[in-house]
């Protein structure tokens, strides 16, 4: 059986943002992200800042979304990707370390056929019943993670997570998976905020315009750039330069908990073995947290140093907000004892779901 309806819904145009004032060797587009705290908007400048500075080798510590180690790859660089998170690692294999290899049609014909002589578990249907999606779209969710591990080329099957992790953000109301709350979609009332028609168009629909969006974003920089899913302490790696772009911790308000908001992704992973990481206690079926010292303002400061510390020998360059933990002023200190020149560049910027007003992006380099 062939889930899709219309298989040709892949050759329509995807809607794409192109990140302007990209110099050679590309002028490839990257997709536009939906991730808390990206960096996206923010490319022109993060160039403009970043170019001056001779590097051939760069590591991006937290990579995330990877819109800036897309940047570091337009720019002709060798880069590092990494993030602890498997999902992102995910994102670093297929649009980072991936430099050729794209998903054609009868890749996507195999993702979302049922094949009959298969036997599928039905492991999203029975464990998230009214808690982000629908009964019919769990099926499809269910169906289609299982169908990627028969794809053998590892960047296809990374290409198929990142159109399906982008699949499953742009359903979900504020694009995260902190609370059970498909009434918001289901729900018919009034609403201020949020896109139904978005939210309720067909899982298969956003997929196709995911893939074409990631096929087009397929960039062969002629550098053997490489995704790593580690602590960024723990790399073995001497790069010319480091971009660091932690987790925010504000000095006041509300903290960002990744692995909490975007658990559902985390563990679609690792589809086999999901349940022995669920805390079934929880209404909307999260994943046990692990503690992270990037995630505590009691810990933040050291880690700070130690990864400062580890990487004294790169130039650094820190993405960073004016009014976190620990300050700039206190980033500043340690890196003047690592003997840098330090260099602070600040750009008005609000990040969506931000309630301040007055938010400033700052970049540190340090060389």
């Amino acid at each position: 059986m062939i889930l899709s309806k219309q298989i040709s819904l892949f050759e329509q145009p995807a809607e794409q943002v192109s990140v302007k004032d990209f110099s050679q060797p590309s002028s490839k587009k990257f997709p536009k992200t939906r991730y808390q705290g990206s960096k996206y908007k923010l490319l022109p400048w993060l160039k403009e800042n970043l170019e001056r500075i001779d590097f051939a080798t760069v590591l991006d510590a937290f990579g995330g979304t990877g819109s800036v180690s897309f940047l570091f790859k337009q720019m002709g660089k060798t880069v590092y990707y990494n993030d602890i998170l498997q999902f992102n690692f995910l994102t670093g294999k297929a649009l980072i370390e991936n430099n050729i290899e794209t998903l054609n049609t009868n890749d996507i014909s195999l993702l979302v056929s049922k094949d009959a002589n298969f036997s599928y578990l039905n492991f999203i249907e029975s464990t998230f019943p009214d808690i982000y999606y629908t009964n019919e779209e769990n099926q499809w969710l269910d169906i289609l993670l299982q169908n990627i591990s028969k794809l053998k080329n590892e960047y296809k099957q990374a290409l198929a997570f990142w159109a399906l992790f982008q699949s499953c953000i742009i359903k979900r109301p504020y694009n995260l998976f902190h609370r059970k709350n498909l009434y918001v979609r289901t729900s018919e009332v009034k609403r201020s905020f949020g896109n139904k028609k978005t939210w309720d168009t067909p899982f298969e629909q956003h997929f196709f315009k995911f893939i074409k969006e990631a096929n087009q974003a397929i960039l062969d920089n002629k550098k053997r750039n490489k995704a790593y899913n580690q602590d960024a302490q723990q790399l073995n790696l001497s790069p010319d330069l480091v971009y660091i772009d932690p987790p925010y911790i504000p000095a006041k308000g509300t903290l960002t908990f990744y692995r909490d908001f975007y658990h559902f992704l985390e563990g679609m992973t690792d589809y086999h073995n999901w349940p022995k990481y669920i805390d079934f206690e929880s209404k909307h079926k999260k994943l046990f947290s692990i503690s992270s010292p990037w995630e505590n303002k009691e810990n933040i400061t050291f880690a700070f140093k130690e990864l400062l510390e580890k990487y004294k020998d790169s130039i650094l360059a820190i993405s960073y907000r004016i009014d976190g933990i620990p300050s700039i002023e206190e980033i500043k200190k340690a890196l003047s004892y690592l003997n840098k020149k330090v260099t602070v560049q600040e750009i008005d910027y609000k990040y969506v779901l931000s309630t301040k007003s007055d938010s400033k992006e700052v970049l540190i380099i340090a060389e």
